[in-house]
């Protein structure tokens, strides 16, 4: 009785407290434009590891944050994020040009103050590289895309190889009988071959279990799969929800051309179309492609440049902060939505 009584105590101090202002991260944003307004937007959603102490108008014309202080209202820039309490600064400048406080920055890091950019400061704060605010000198000289080093390599094919074999034995039975399945409902092949672009652009074939009708693409054209898509047959439906589709992939994991975490290849048709409308869409090339990965888990099956826009910001996230680490973290993700599956088209 007396563990019960402290326990439902100390989880209700320990809830209220963590949950409130106080253990978080307090943060001075250096601008009061629209990327700084895009912390403002960060900082209102729950869950979130910081709060804004407040934003410094740094000369902007035409400001979006409301509130900010000017600049030449305050006479020591670090004297006052001190007094702010704050244990890093972020610069959010629409415009760079002529416009970094250098004098500033360099006295608020030597008082102990992190000083982050905002590019920097978005990719820790959400998981993914914000296409908005980035550029490619950033993507140049920050830390990461380490995924060439030759231990996490070896560590990863090892890994692929054995966990492939091990379940194309295991799943074998399910295989064929979905592929029986399939050629009962409907006319065609079980499986079918489909073209994608690979590591450093290559193209490779994989091999899936067929979903869709046999006409589902007229004279080849590729069309993006869509909700309640009327393609997919009755098999198909339930055979995506639980992923069934993918497993021959498990082959092609086995052969070399994919591995089991990576970004999400794409048919060629659709890399031209979205290498020519997204910017730093190439770099997702030059890692491995894979079954799934870091923005499957994170954004919901997305058909449109949009869509492949937000995407292509998780992709790059996970290219650029691989680790042996990341990689279980996302397949436990990925068995989290086998066995509760939600957003498979």
């Amino acid at each position: 009785m007396i563990a019960t009584v402290l326990l439902v105590t100390v989880r209700a101090v320990l809830g209220k407290t963590l949950g409130g202002e106080t253990f978080k991260r307090r943060i001075v944003v250096l601008g009061a434009g629209t990327r700084a307004a895009r912390i403002e937007t960060l900082a209102a959603q729950p869950g979130v590891n910081f709060v804004v102490a407040g934003f410094v108008l740094m000369g902007e014309a035409d400001p979006v944050v409301q509130g900010a202080m000017p600049r030449a209202d305050i006479p020591n820039l670090a004297a006052h994020i001190v007094d702010q309490n704050a244990s890093e600064v972020v610069l959010a400048l629409d415009e760079r040009r002529n416009a970094l406080p250098m004098k500033d920055l360099l006295r608020v890091r030597t008082t102990g103050v992190q000083v982050s950019e905002i590019s920097s400061f978005l990719e820790r704060e959400t998981g993914r590289i914000d296409l908005k605010s980035v550029n490619p000198s950033w993507l140049i000289f920050s830390d990461g895309f380490a995924s060439s080093r030759m231990l996490s390599s070896v560590f990863k094919r090892a890994f692929d190889i054995v966990a492939s074999g091990l379940l194309l034995v295991v799943t074998l039975p399910i295989i064929l009988l979905t592929a029986i399945a399939i050629k009962l409902e409907s006319k065609g092949p079980a499986f079918y071959r489909q073209r994608r672009v690979g590591l450093y652009n290559e193209g490779f074939d994989i091999l899936k279990l067929r979903s869709m009708r046999q006409d589902a693409e007229v004279a080849g054209k590729a069309v993006w799969a869509a909700e309640d898509d009327p393609r997919i047959t009755r098999i198909g439906r339930f055979i995506r929800k639980v992923r069934i589709d993918e497993l021959p992939q498990t082959w092609t994991v086995l052969k070399g051309e994919m591995s089991f975490v990576g970004p999400r290849p794409e048919r060629p048709q659709f890399v031209q179309q979205l290498e020519e409308q997204l910017p730093f869409y190439a770099e997702r090339h030059m890692v491995k492609p894979g079954i799934t990965g870091w923005a499957q888990i994170n954004y919901p099956y997305g058909a449109s440049i949009e869509d492949a826009r937000h995407k292509l910001e998780y992709d790059l996230y996970y290219a650029k902060n691989y680790s042996p680490f990341l990689d279980m973290l996302i397949l436990l993700q990925t068995l989290r939505v086998v066995l509760w599956p939600a957003g498979a088209r």
